[in-house]
């Protein structure tokens, strides 16, 4: 799938959610969508979690 067709498919889900069940559950479905693309990058070894905890605590720059 392209990037334009996932990005349509995601706009929908949100959207659809927002109308049937309101603000709240848009934004609880948006943070979970949120943290799945995260774990997916963690799985699939695109984000490297000691690095970025290192970046975070100031001990390694994150380039």
């Amino acid at each position: 799938m392209t990037a334009s067709t996932i990005g349509a498919a995601v706009g929908a889900v949100l959207a659809l959610t927002w109308v049937a069940f309101g603000f709240w559950a848009f934004l609880f479905v948006g943070l979970a969508m949120l943290a799945g693309l995260g774990v997916a990058r963690v799985a699939n070894g695109e984000i490297d979690l000691r690095g970025l905890a290192q970046a975070l605590r100031g001990r390694r720059t994150s380039s």
